[in-house]
């Protein structure tokens, strides 16, 4: 997930990596870090105090017809800007070096991986079919055969049964029966 849902001060603020807020005063010292609540989002998410500020001013006038009742005020919210960093893409190159530490000592782990994934793959299917998204599926039906269109809607029938890959499919296909 490239963002979170934090709260601070009572409030919910949808964030990303790198990104700078204004929000009300906090009492943290400028230059200062810490973790705020994360409401939605995978691992930690630190917040850096970049300054503080005062916002727009704000005129407020209050009038009382034929009294001569005239009063003038105004107000500056006080404020704190913040820079956001999120602590998911971080760990995601640790989860990766993880992931190859036990190939090398255990082999028998990867080869029933392999029939696995095998056993999922449908003969005559375009290569990297598994990983693709319905809108990459949409644009290379147009240009595949009728084998690999047939394949590819076997799997979704039986896999993934992703309803616009299903659609785009089988208008492919049709399409192709148009011609042949």
């Amino acid at each position: 997930m490239d963002y979170a849902i934090i709260r601070l001060g009572g409030k919910q603020y949808r964030v990303r990596e790198g990104e700078t807020l204004v929000v009300d005063r906090l009492k943290a010292d400028e230059g200062k870090t810490f973790s705020p609540d994360v409401l939605l989002g995978d691992g930690a998410v630190t917040v850096k105090v970049v300054a503080h500020e005062r916002g727009p001013k704000i005129r407020i006038g209050k009038y009382k017809r034929r009294t001569g009742y005239k009063r003038h005020n105004g107000f500056r919210a006080a404020t704190s800007r913040i820079e956001i960093s999120l602590g998911g893409a971080k760990k995601a190159a640790p989860k990766k070096a993880a992931a190859e530490a036990p190939a090398p000592t255990a082999e028998a782990a990867p080869k029933a991986e392999k029939p696995a994934a095998a056993e999922d793959h449908v003969k005559g299917m375009p290569s990297g079919y598994e990983e693709m998204t319905v809108a990459q599926i949409s644009e290379g039906a147009k240009t595949w055969n009728r084998p690999m269109l047939e394949a590819a809607l076997e799997y979704e029938q039986a896999h993934a049964a992703r309803k616009g890959a299903l659609a785009a499919l089988q208008s492919a296909l049709k399409s192709k029966e148009g011609d042949a």
